[in-house]
């Protein structure tokens, strides 16, 4: 992957190493259905917002998500009275209708490919190429997956090739190209590189403090 991309080779350089396991434990994990509901959740609110709704929706089943059956089964205000809003009640209703007609194989998710991954998550109301990337990224560790929306990666990208503007998906996309087969990994390096200040950067700012320090010490 470096040897495709001289930026990206800086870039990892400068950065500290990627432990893609220890990334994953830090998120969200567990069957594919209850990660899919936790998704829906956790739209436009914060963590800890999130982890409150989906642990009184966990108490009423004895500390585990519903299955697709059962919150069919359960009434809508059931749903709400737990926290969630009237538009998500209706996204995760329409996750489990999906699932419980098959439109979504969440059993056979490990056979099929990225794309038909993609294509049955999205087709769920509430559930858009965003969650479908991270989802194939972190729960089914696939290693070619760039989630081309995410805003952190598109201003990791606009830094690294020195844009003029944030970059669009689509252009990100075609930048990515040259990292086949080995997004997942370019994607880990590019959110570490908005996490921590480059190697390079900490030596040169420290060489110019030493400058500094000797300049003043000259005029005085």
């Amino acid at each position: 992957m470096k040897a495709s991309d001289r930026k990206l080779a800086r870039l990892i350089d400068a950065t500290e190493p990627v432990d893609a396991k220890a990334w994953r434990r830090a998120r969200p994990l567990g069957d594919p259905f209850s990660v899919l509901v936790y998704s829906i959740i956790g739209q436009q609110i914060s963590g800890y917002a999130a982890r409150a709704i989906a642990g009184r929706l966990q108490d009423r089943f004895g500390g585990r998500i519903p299955t697709p059956a059962e919150l069919l089964a359960m009434d809508p205000a059931d749903l709400k009275s737990v926290g969630l809003s009237r538009m998500k009640v209706e996204y995760i209703r329409s996750l489990a209708e999906h699932v419980v007609s098959g439109e979504l194989q969440i059993d056979h998710l490990g056979k099929l490919s990225d794309d038909e991954i993609r294509t049955q998550i999205t087709a769920s109301r509430g559930l858009g190429r965003w969650t479908a990337d991270m989802f194939l990224l972190i729960n089914m560790e696939r290693p070619d997956i760039l989630p081309i929306g995410d805003l952190g990666i598109r201003s990791a990208v606009q830094r690294l090739y020195r844009l003029d503007h944030l970059p669009t998906p689509g252009e990100v996309d075609a930048i990515g190209e040259k990292w086949r087969p080995n997004r997942s990994l370019a994607s880990l390096y590019l959110w570490a590189s908005r996490r921590q200040a480059p190697k390079p950067a900490r030596a040169a700012s420290s060489r110019r403090t030493k400058k500094t320090r000797a300049g003043h010490g000259s005029r005085g």
